[in-house]
């Protein structure tokens, strides 16, 4: 860092913002990681293609993909670690970028639905882990910086041939858009990947700057750890959903369902002021019956109508999270944010 000027460490800085911001957002709002990591990746993108216009080169040759992309060469040294995280989220041109977010997008939102957005994002970090250290394996002596999403596309693919290879995703394959099973979309891509493999090692194809083995890295470690690690997912392992997107629907209503909170206590009872009268009576209906999405949603609203805030007597609105419905005090969030 002692080599950078002002200059350089406002770029890291916006590049650094950019990346996590989706991330904060998604967490505030309770949204999908996958489409998260799609904004994260692109807002990442303008500001590397800024610099590299501004700079006056392609984005693949900017200072900053020497800085953070993989060097199997140095990556012994503890030091340099740090490039494991940061070269997947730089790619070599904007052809790059669409490709990776295309698969994030398509097949990577609906296996949050089934796997749920903290196991999604353990999946994406085995795919791109596994994708740096299959080039690392490969190609030790390269100091050529590798970067980019694909270890961590491949990754979403191989976890969900894993998992449930027989959803149907709606995805752009063999000159078609429609929905089509992920096993078909895995044969296909894995397909393409071995024969572009085999026309470079029979010389029949020109020199590729695309590191196939960091996709085959990051597939096959997410393929292998994604049954362990979807036990307890919100979509039991296996399942076949009847038609296209039904099972990632169910997954995400049951994902819903598991953020509902507690209605054992109530904010009234606890500080002092117990419900009385049609309040009350709310209270228990909603107990009884609040235990769906849409039951708990009605219940809550009538609820808003007939009770105060137990903290400033202030009015109580619902607001919904997601697909999560709770009460809220107009005058402050945390008087009252229930169940």
């Amino acid at each position: 860092m002692s080599v950078l000027d002002w200059s350089d460490i406002l770029l890291l800085t916006a590049m650094l913002s950019a990346a996590i911001a989706p991330f904060l957002w998604a967490e505030h709002s309770k949204t999908s990681v996958a489409l998260a990591t799609v904004l994260s990746l692109l807002l990442v993108s303008f500001v590397q293609f800024a610099e590299s216009i501004l700079g006056g080169y392609a984005m693949s040759y900017s200072w900053v993909v020497d800085f953070l992309g993989i060097k199997p060469s140095i990556m012994a040294d503890p030091a340099e670690s740090y490039r494991m995280v940061t070269a997947a989220w730089l790619h070599a041109d904007w052809l790059h970028v669409l490709f990776n977010i295309l698969v994030v997008a398509l097949v990577g939102v609906p296996l949050e639905q089934r796997l749920g957005s903290r196991r999604w994002m353990m999946v994406y970090f085995l795919g791109f882990m596994g994708g740096n250290i299959a080039w690392i394996i490969s190609h030790p002596e390269s100091s050529i910086p590798a970067i980019g999403a694909s270890g961590a596309a491949f990754g979403i693919l191989g976890a969900y041939m894993a998992c449930w290879p027989e959803d149907k995703i709606e995805f752009p394959l063999l000159f078609l858009i429609r929905a089509w099973p992920v096993w078909l979309i895995v044969f296909v891509r894995l397909g393409l990947e071995v024969l572009q493999i085999y026309e470079l090692q029979s010389a029949t194809a020109g020199d590729s700057n695309v590191a196939h083995m960091a996709h085959f890295g990051g597939f096959f470690l997410a393929y292998l750890l994604a049954r362990p690690l979807a036990r307890g997912a919100p979509s039991p392992l296996d399942e076949v959903s009847g038609t296209s997107g039904m099972g990632s629907s169910m997954a995400m209503r049951e994902q819903a369902m598991s953020r509902m909170g507690s209605l054992e206590e109530d904010p009234w009872a606890l500080s002092g002021k117990p419900l009385h009268g049609a309040a009350a009576r709310i209270l228990s209906r909603l107990r009884e019956e609040g235990d769906e999405l849409e039951t708990r949603r009605a219940w809550l609203e009538e609820l808003s109508e007939n009770a105060i805030c137990p903290i400033c007597d202030g009015e109580i609105v619902t607001e919904m999270n997601g697909e999560v419905c709770r009460l809220r005090c107009t005058l402050s969030g945390s008087h009252l944010n229930w169940p």
